[in-house]
């Protein structure tokens, strides 16, 4: 599997590596991260064995449980950027038993096995970028001058001419100063006609018998259009990769990928569980989706475009509050299937203290760095960190627990006025301190009935 230079990829990371990785940006839930960073592991140790012993060994599916906010898809997130195995974050609740209206569960699949090969395009592309560039840019300087005359004159003077053109504007394409120059070009129509009028059934199939009729009625023709430059290349740049690469071998290791070493994260997944004897069409639809999953989870072959696509040795990471329901209520055979169960912990005061401070992509410094251009330089107290801190706690505490996200609504009610002002700050400092929280969240604070509304 390659990857950029320098950087290691999922599987060839050590657990403590990816737990490391995964605590830059997830405060705590440290059983979580080391489960899934084992559970990846040996995925990497499986393909070092003998190839008879190899196919025995199944992936260890994993549920996450615990409530809205706590970490629980930023992992998924997390581990996606991580990794150049193929990954695929679905919602359960998007799905359907086949017979209702809704896309079909083998769908997940499908889209997995179409993330895969557009992924290791791209690396056989970077194989190619050299060759790749030089087309590009040869192609836009095709677009910005005059072609050569079928008959030149004699002396040669005006080959000299464009040669010496061609090659000011190819400096002036590397130094950028040509991005937002207008050039005409011929681009293929793309079939624009959607397929949510045909309701349930096979939306992919439907997709590619589409795009094959348009191509034979003439859909795959080119029409004429104006646009930059910097259009211009992107659309370049995605031809010429395509005539690059070599599809078939692409498809190949992408097939090879998505079954050895593809995760599915299936989110949401107690919406999906019979709570309790309710009965009627809603739980009859609910275990239906369940039994379809059920063998996509077991190990079956599932028919995409580019071949069929066996999904035993997938791993599967489920993941839910379960606030109504809880995962007994799933159907035994699917419980079975994910014998790994991690509970997600409530997060404590200290723990909104740490979100805000220590993760890369703390909402702190997302919000120093909006400031920033605006040429204000926004700074935070640990007394009004710690503030903040406490009031998300407490509203969690009295209002309905939505976790880490509660941080979000509170900054923005927070900083709302100076968001607002921040244009006639240039060059000013802003210190956040205990008062100034105080002051901006007290009537809120006060009365409870306004704070389930605003916080």
């Amino acid at each position: 599997m390659n990857a950029l230079p320098g950087i290691k990829t999922l599987d060839e990371m050590k657990p403590r590596e990816i737990v490391a990785e995964l605590d830059k940006y997830i405060i705590g839930q440290d059983e979580a991260k080391r489960t899934i960073a084992v559970a990846i592991r040996n995925r990497t140790r499986r393909k070092r064995l003998p190839p008879e012993i190899r196919d025995e060994v199944s992936p260890k599916n994993i549920i996450l449980i615990g409530p809205t906010g706590v970490g629980k898809t930023e992992i998924a997130r997390r581990i996606a950027k991580l990794s150049n195995a193929p990954f695929i974050k679905v919602e359960a609740t998007k799905y359907t038993e086949v017979g209702y209206v809704g896309r079909d569960v083998e769908s997940i699949i499908r889209d997995l096995m179409g993330i895969a090969v557009n992924q290791v395009k791209q690396e056989l592309a970077c194989n190619v970028s050299d060759v790749v560039k030089q087309r590009v840019e040869d192609r836009l300087l095709d677009l910005l001058v005059s072609p050569m005359p079928a008959a030149p004159k004699p002396d040669g003077s005006f080959t000299q001419y464009v040669d010496t053109t061609r090659e000011q504007f190819r400096q002036m394409l590397r130094d950028g100063k040509l991005e937002d120059k207008e050039v005409e070009m011929a681009v293929p129509n793309k079939p624009q006609m959607g397929i949510e009028m045909f309701g349930s059934g096979n939306g992919d199939d439907i997709r590619n018998a589409m795009e094959s009729l348009s191509s034979m009625f003439g859909g795959a023709g080119a029409k004429k259009r104006k646009m930059t430059v910097h259009r211009a290349r992107e659309i370049i740049q995605e031809q010429e990769v395509e005539k690059s690469v070599d599809p078939d071998k692409a498809v190949d290791i992408a097939k090879d990928r998505v079954e050895q070493m593809g995760i599915v994260f299936i989110d949401e997944i107690d919406k999906i569980a019979n709570a309790g004897p309710t009965g009627g069409n809603l739980d009859v639809s609910r275990e239906g989706v369940q039994r379809d999953i059920l063998p996509i989870v077991e190990g079956t072959k599932v028919s995409t475009k580019w071949g069929v696509v066996d999904t035993t040795h997938i791993l599967f990471i489920a993941s839910g509050a379960f606030h109504v329901s809880k995962p007994s209520d799933l159907i035994p055979e699917l419980q079975g299937r994910f014998p790994l169960r991690v509970e997600l912990n409530e997060l404590k005061e200290n723990d909104f203290f740490r979100i805000l401070t220590e993760p890369e992509n703390a909402i702190t410094k997302q919000y120093q760095q909006l400031m920033k251009t605006e040429g204000v330089d926004l700074q935070f107290t640990d007394e009004a960190l710690h503030r903040i801190s406490q009031i998300a706690f407490q509203m969690n505490t009295t209002n309905d627990n939505i976790g880490a996200r509660r941080l979000f609504t509170i900054m923005e009610k927070l900083l709302e006025d100076l968001s607002f002002h921040a244009d006639e700050l240039d060059g000013e400092t802003v210190s956040i301190g205990k008062q100034y929280v105080d002051d901006h969240l007290k009537g809120i604070l006060e009365d409870q009935d306004l704070s389930r509304y605003i916080l």
